[in-house]
């Protein structure tokens, strides 16, 4: 069924409002009166609807029924990662917003091969991927996508949940599912992953100075595309959230 994020302000008097994008993005799909779709307001609530009315200017649907998202997991987890080079970016954040990811944020840290330039121009268009991914996965809010600034923000964004995790791939870890299988019932956490290089290892000393808890994935090396979403789905399978 169609799936649109819709703001507040334009549900009213048992109705529904499209305009813009997504009254076009119902043209495009050649919907029709009488069809149902689904319409969200981004913070966890589905609207099930029924369309009565649509040009490219403007889509009108009847609200059926009001109904809690239930796609939304029980934990609010925070992505982290390190600055990868070209559209890697792209894949984690669309891959982390399926796989659940509440927040995803780059950061610069010490074997970052990119460079971001200007990182608020590239946010629209990070976040118009967590949008399409979002509709695509039935998410019930859009995840936020921020730039963290530097491994100092990324530490001091992580530590601000119940549970910071620091992906490491070498030295003195603890192992994920031991950490993860201790503390099922947290709400909040943060994921933290490096760029294509790692992170260095007085980064990963910072981090447990700072309070992360330093984890081992395996003894397989992850691409750092691929750190995150796996850290995220593990997470997810041991709250409760993936089954």
């Amino acid at each position: 069924m169609p799936r649109f994020f819709i703001a507040g302000t334009n549900l009213a008097g048992g109705m529904a409002i499209l305009k813009g994008r997504d009254a076009e993005h119902v043209r495009v799909l050649r919907l029709r009166p009488g069809e149902d779709v689904i319409l969200c307001d981004g913070q966890g609530t589905d609207y099930k609807c029924r369309l009565v009315y649509a040009d490219k200017e403007q889509a009108e649907a009847e609200i059926l029924e009001v109904v809690p998202c239930s796609a939304e997991p029980s934990v609010k987890v925070t992505v982290l990662c390190g600055l990868p080079k070209g559209d890697k970016t792209d894949y984690i954040i669309q891959k982390c917003v399926e796989a659940g990811a509440s927040e995803i944020a780059f950061f610069l840290s010490d074997r970052c091969v990119a460079r971001p330039g200007e990182p608020e121009k590239k946010l629209e268009r990070w976040q118009r991927i967590a949008e399409e991914a979002a509709k695509q996965s039935g998410r019930g809010i859009i995840p936020q996508v921020s730039w963290a600034g530097d491994f100092a923000g990324a530490l001091d964004a992580a530590i601000k949940t119940e549970l910071p995790l620091f992906m490491y791939e070498t030295g003195e870890r603890e192992a994920l599912n031991a950490v993860l299988e201790a503390n099922k019932e947290v709400k909040t956490a943060a994921i933290v992953t490096g760029p294509e290089g790692g992170f260095a290892e007085f980064e990963a000393k910072l981090a447990k100075i700072a309070g992360l808890r330093v984890c081992s994935m395996g003894e397989r090396i992850l691409r750092c595309e691929t750190a995150p979403v796996v850290a995220v789905s593990a997470l997810m399978y041991a709250t409760g959230n993936l089954g």
